[in-house]
């Protein structure tokens, strides 16, 4: 006999944003029945999601054990901590809980292309994407990137899926299936929301469930997984390879990118600079290689790629000093591998800091003390990278990004590099790393 609860039992989306709303669409499109919940008075989507589900119940504010307690299942998204005491206690009493690449990884049919890491996640998909497009293939590029993946459920179904996925999202996610999987380095990130280093390498880990293939970064032991014995591996790396490997060696005087100790394209040839856009390119071709995407198409698309946005973006160059623009270096290892890919010899004046996520801000120290000459910091936590740094370097704290650019263009000499790769979240002072970015942008327009 089914209880009361259990009869009137409905789906409960916990948080809005963008997954939150995806979320809405799909349920509503089905004609299943749901509330939404969230812990914050004015989430984002609300207006949205009001005007397009007027009959939908929403409980804003501090969480209703009852609520989650009696849901038929709860869909998470990716903001919401699983360690919410109302949510951890529904949980525990084993309510279902699954998230949106869950629920669209069991419904989808077509190969996926599953990546995942600490950092470059989007530029490895998008030139992924752009590979898997010049081979021919109708391609879908979603997840943390572009399109919320319950959205592409509606659409054709593509030929394959290239996803960008995140810790928080693989949290939600069982038995993902992926044909080729790939976590493409580990280094200290969300530590706000895991308790240690080894549950946040775990949720990363995650992308590995059932896949077909793997492809391991040889350069990092933390990407490489525990996995049965006939589950194909596709390794690379900055160093030579093995047969059926990926790497560099040296080709008539050029370093050139080589598969099974045979040179396929000289290094000087691809569109993306610097050291860490080299491996993203090696990730690349392991992954569409895994994938049977076309190895010509895929070289072409190295020569065309130029990258995307806020990601090491060369912006311009004044009185002889570039400028780049590294928004999206939201964590301490994106801001080492942008100061080690594009630094020379104590050239980079580092534009960093806003909210630390408790981040290990002495990391930084091998990478500026070989490449920094000065550090401005400007932020919540630009006190704390102060403390923290200035026996390795110069370390000025400014109150703004603008001022930062200003005092950057007034220190920097001819042959320095002027980097803005915040090694912090952007919530502190800007809407999101994005908005970050373009008032980066216009301050270093500006200097003209």
């Amino acid at each position: 006999m089914h209880s009361v609860a259990e009869k009137n039992a409905q789906k409960v989306i916990v948080g809005l944003g963008q997954t939150g709303l995806s979320y809405a669409r799909y349920l509503h499109k089905r004609k299943l029945p749901f509330k939404v919940v969230d812990s914050r008075t004015q989430p984002p989507g609300l207006e949205a999601l009001q005007k397009q589900f007027p009959q939908v119940s929403v409980e804003l504010g501090e969480f209703q054990e009852n609520t989650l307690m009696h849901a038929e299942e709860l869909l998470l998204s990716p903001g919401v901590d699983m360690r919410e005491p109302a949510l951890a206690k529904a949980i525990g009493a084993a309510v279902p809980v699954t998230g949106d690449i869950n629920i669209f990884a069991h419904q989808i049919e077509a190969p996926i292309i599953a990546v995942t890491g600490s950092n470059a996640k989007s530029t490895v998909v998008s030139l992924l994407g752009a590979m898997a497009k010049n081979a021919g293939l109708d391609v879908a590029v979603a997840g943390n990137i572009g399109k919320p993946v319950l959205d592409l459920l509606d659409e054709k179904t593509h030929q394959l899926y290239v996803l960008e996925i995140s810790s928080f999202q693989l949290e939600t996610t069982t038995g993902l299936g992926a044909e080729v999987a790939c976590v493409l380095n580990i280094s200290a990130d969300h530590m706000d929301r895991y308790a240690s280093m080894q549950d946040y390498h775990e949720a990363k880990h995650r992308i590995f469930q059932n896949c077909r293939q793997a492809v391991v970064n040889r350069n990092d032991p933390l990407t490489v997984p525990l996995l049965p014995n006939n589950v194909r591996q596709w390794r690379y790396g900055l160093d030579q390879g093995d047969i059926n490997e990926f790497g560099l060696l040296e080709d008539n005087g050029k370093t050139c990118i080589a598969f099974s100790k045979k040179s396929l394209m000289p290094v000087e040839e691809l569109a993306l600079q610097g050291r860490h856009n080299l491996l993203n390119a090696l990730a690349s071709l392991a992954l569409g290689h895994a994938a049977g995407l076309d190895m010509q198409a895929m070289l072409q698309t190295l020569r065309e790629f130029r990258g995307l946005p806020h990601r090491c973006q060369y912006i311009t160059e004044i009185k002889g000093v570039q400028y780049y623009n590294d928004s999206k270096g939201t964590n301490v290892g994106a801001s080492i591998a942008a100061i080690q890919g594009l630094g020379g010899r104590n050239n980079v004046v580092l534009l960093a800091g806003g909210e630390g996520k408790g981040a290990d801000f002495s990391e930084l120290q091998g990478a500026l003390g070989e490449h920094g000459k000065l550090l401005i910091a400007f932020g919540k936590d630009a006190d704390q990278i102060q403390l923290t740094l200035a026996e390795t370097l110069p370390v000025i704290v400014v109150n703004s990004l603008q001022d930062a650019v200003v005092l950057a263009s007034e220190t920097a000499q001819a042959g320095d590099i002027v980097l803005l790769s915040p090694a912090c979240a952007s919530f502190d002072m800007f809407k999101n790393f994005e908005h970050r970015g373009e008032v980066f942008i216009e301050a270093v327009e500006a200097l003209h």
